[in-house]
């Protein structure tokens, strides 16, 4: 007892001892012990909201870490600004570096109690969410599932393949189509700059065959190995299968989204939709908090509170329209929640899509083929890749579709073009050709029907107060808006990032432009007259040369030109025409004869 109270008599001591000190602002910076080696106080620790790290040790940490190493190794060692800021809640730093041609090229988030960096983006992954390989940001998790997406391209090449004859220029045709695949896992991964160049052999390839195809007329003469019926059953199992991936396990991006929104501004405000789209500004804000804490619904004009989509109007009026069934039938509560009458119209379009391939094939070379090119629809996975992502990528293709089942009917060709043509303007470059098929004189049935058209579409500009100010208003948001947008989705604007290794190609795609618009003139005149082969196959290779030379592209365009592309690889050869008027020419009429070798 006696030990105990003496070794509390030191402790008392040495405490009282501390206090002056203490009181003078002295902090204990070591733990402090006794003559005996006991320990009486201890460091003093720091309050949470005061930062372990300095602003330039936590710049160090993100420099140093290999991944922005290396992106900042592109640029020149002058010319760099940076911010580091400290959140006390999430206990982490934001370090943000730019340079001075480029902007900002590298945002990092490095943990203050560990000195790890929890995220770091470099080059367009700073200002391009989507570019960073977030699992499902484009379709959901399972479609991007390499077994699911595997299997869909088994699919795909046992269907449709020649095994008879394996090195068959029909199977290097389908292993092209299924190529953007190689594309898709690198950007599924984050890597951009490897996932770009890898889609444009498949664009350059369809370009090639389309012109091949519709200069000589001859396709590629093989059949499909399985008997019709049963590629029939599969093309109706994988439409079941098709419906219940978009129900059960896909996503609605901002493009679909925007659809819903048009619609319901037309049906619902009596409005047009450009200039009248929800935004994220400084009204009032309303709703629960998203995933990043951030509160991004908005009291608009109408008094709704309302998710925001302020870029979403930059789509023709068949955009929209599309979408009034589907918004009549299921609504919209103003938020971006499950979105019903979107997943309905992209299940819509996507059935009739294969629908009007089925009746394609039908009208132009038989059951087989229409089993084949609906099969071909089904199958293919990049046409259920804009399926899940609920975009509105099959609308434009679908009214083509129908527009080349009715190519004997200049009327018919005109309607279909013009619904297409204004919903993402990118089928505008087939008009022409359209217009002078079958024999390269314009018809002026396709003219009128086109104009009608394009008047009953764009009615919705008389909702507003001045129809002219709205198509002012519609070109600032739509044409003048996509040619003058930055993307990092094709190599055309890569210099946009200053980046040593970086090229400049703007004026190679300037010059292929030009050549592509030269082009659409001069296939709606050579070759004088033109089979359906030779329109589909033109069909495909202009609107791959559209998605090639454009600055912004995604997977979910691919659709744009696969029916016609299908229909070029898939109808039978026509090597010898035999005596039909030219408004009535179908692949029927066309001597099948198999290719030599």
């Amino acid at each position: 007892m006696a030990a105990l109270a003496r070794r509390l008599l030191v402790v008392l001591a040495c405490a009282f001892a501390l206090v002056p000190a203490a009181r003078a602002g002295t902090t204990v910076t070591s733990p402090v012990y006794d003559a005996h080696g006991h320990l009486i106080q201890t460091p003093f620790a720091p309050t949470a909201n005061v930062a372990r790290l300095t602003k330039g040790q936590a710049l160090a940490i993100v420099k140093s870490n290999p991944k922005a190493n290396a992106w900042l190794a592109r640029y020149p060692k002058t010319g760099f600004t940076d911010e580091e800021t400290y959140d006390a809640t999430t206990h982490q730093w934001t370090v943000k570096i730019w340079w001075s041609k480029a902007g900002e090229v590298v945002e990092g988030t490095v943990d203050d109690a560990s000195g790890a960096v929890v995220s770091l983006w470099t080059g367009p992954q700073v200002a391009w969410g989507m570019l960073r390989g977030v699992k499902g940001a484009f379709g959901g998790d399972k479609i991007n599932s390499p077994w699911i997406w595997g299997a869909f391209c088994a699919a795909f090449l046992i269907g449709l393949g020649n095994f008879r004859r394996p090195l068959s220029l029909r199977n290097l045709d389908l292993i092209m189509l299924l190529s953007p695949t190689a594309s898709l896992w690198f950007f599924n991964h984050g890597n951009v700059f490897t996932a770009v160049p890898l889609f444009y052999p498949a664009l350059i390839w369809v370009i090639g065959r389309g012109i091949w195809v519709g200069v000589t007329g001859r396709g590629s003469g093989s059949r499909a190995l399985w008997p019709t019926w049963l590629l029939l059953a599969a093309a109706v199992f994988l439409a079941g299968f098709r419906v219940g991936l978009n129900v059960e396990a896909s996503n609605v991006i901002d493009v679909g989204y925007s659809g819903v929104i048009g619609a319901q501004r037309i049906v619902s405000q009596g409005q047009a939709p450009w200039g009248n789209f929800p935004v994220e500004d400084s009204r009032p804000a309303c709703g629960p908090a998203d995933s990043s804490g951030e509160i991004r619904n908005r009291i608009q004009t109408n008094g709704r509170c309302e998710s925001a989509n302020p870029q979403g109007d930059t789509y023709g009026p068949t955009a929209y329209e599309a979408y009034i069934p589907g918004f009549l039938a299921f609504g919209w509560s103003g938020k971006w929640d499950s979105l019903p009458s979107v997943h309905f119209t992209s299940i819509l379009f996507d059935l009739l899509s294969m629908l009007g391939l089925f009746l394609v094939g039908l009208r132009f070379g038989g059951a087989r083929l229409a089993a084949m090119l609906a099969f071909a629809w089904a199958a293919y996975p990049f046409t259920q890749y804009a399926s899940n992502s609920n975009t509105n990528d099959s609308i434009m293709p679908c009214f083509l579709i129908f527009g080349f089942w009715l190519a004997s009917s200049p009327a018919g060709r005109g309607v279909f073009s013009a619904l297409s043509g204004w919903s993402k303007f990118a089928s505008l470059i087939v008009a022409p050709l359209w217009a002078t098929y079958p024999d390269r004189r314009p018809s002026l049935r396709f003219l009128l029907a086109f104009a009608v058209t394009t008047v009953a579409v764009f009615s919705v500009v008389f909702l507003e107060p001045s129809p002219l100010h709205e198509l002012r208003i519609f070109w600032d948001r739509t044409v003048a808006f996509q040619v003058g947008r930055d993307s990092p989705f094709s190599l055309w604007d890569w210099q946009q990032y200053h980046a040593r290794g970086l090229p400049n190609l703007h004026l190679v795609q300037r010059v292929l432009q030009v050549l592509l618009v030269i082009g659409a003139v001069a296939v709606a005149f050579v070759p004088r007259r033109k089979s359906p082969l030779q329109l589909a196959a033109f069909t495909a290779a202009l609107l791959a040369g559209f998605e090639l030379v454009q600055t912004y592209w995604l997977y979910t365009y691919i659709p744009w030109f696969f029916p016609f592309a299908a229909i070029t690889v898939l109808a039978p050869a026509a090597l010898r025409r035999t005596r039909v008027p030219a408004q009535q020419m179908d692949f029927r009429h066309w001597a099948v004869t198999p290719p030599a070798g």
